[in-house]
């Protein structure tokens, strides 16, 4: 029995709800942490903070996108990445308007929330804060920030969604 339109409005509701505090909380978490490495531990005048074995802190500005692509310094750069990334977070909020599951809103609330973040630094720095440095064995990841990872998250949740959930059954199949 599917549910009715009531039902599946309000569900959609619910999930839209979900997402955009998922996205919220994500935003406000971010800008705290580049807060508090920015004016607290003014990290770009300290340089490197260890805080574990395989994590210190590295201040890095990040013109780019993804592991520092497409960077570059010219004035209107900054602002057509923050263009781009704000087009992109349309697309991602319509489809958490149309979310059919909580993974889905979950996943997505993660990857916009993170956009979010990023512009943000974008519009007022030119620049993403990164900070987070992992390393091990002589091997350092790329350096990021709480928004970069609340995107990876989303995305692999995304991804493990899409390859785990059962198929629907077709109609007129045994």
């Amino acid at each position: 029995m599917s549910p009715t339109p009531a039902a599946e409005h309000a569900g959609r509701g619910r999930r839209l709800w979900l997402g955009l505090g998922l996205a919220a909380a994500v935003v406000a978490l971010d800008q705290a942490t580049k807060w508090w490495i920015l004016d607290i531990l003014r990290l770009p005048e300290v340089g490197k903070v260890s805080v574990l074995p395989f994590m210190t802190l590295t201040m890095v500005w990040n013109r780019g996108v993804t592991f520092g692509l497409l960077a570059g310094e010219a004035w209107w750069h900054a602002s057509a990445l923050a263009a781009v990334a704000l087009a992109v977070a349309g697309l991602l909020l319509s489809w958490l308007a149309r979310a059919e599951d909580r993974w889905t809103a979950t996943a997505l609330g993660l990857v916009l929330g993170g956009a979010v973040g990023n512009v943000i630094d974008r519009l007022r720095f030119g620049a993403v804060v990164d900070f987070i440095d992992l390393h091990a064995f002589g091997w350092h990841w790329y350096v990021f920030n709480v928004a970069d990872s609340a995107i990876v998250c989303g995305v692999g949740l995304l991804l493990a969604h899409a390859l785990m959930r059962p198929k629907p059954e077709r109609k007129g199949e045994e």
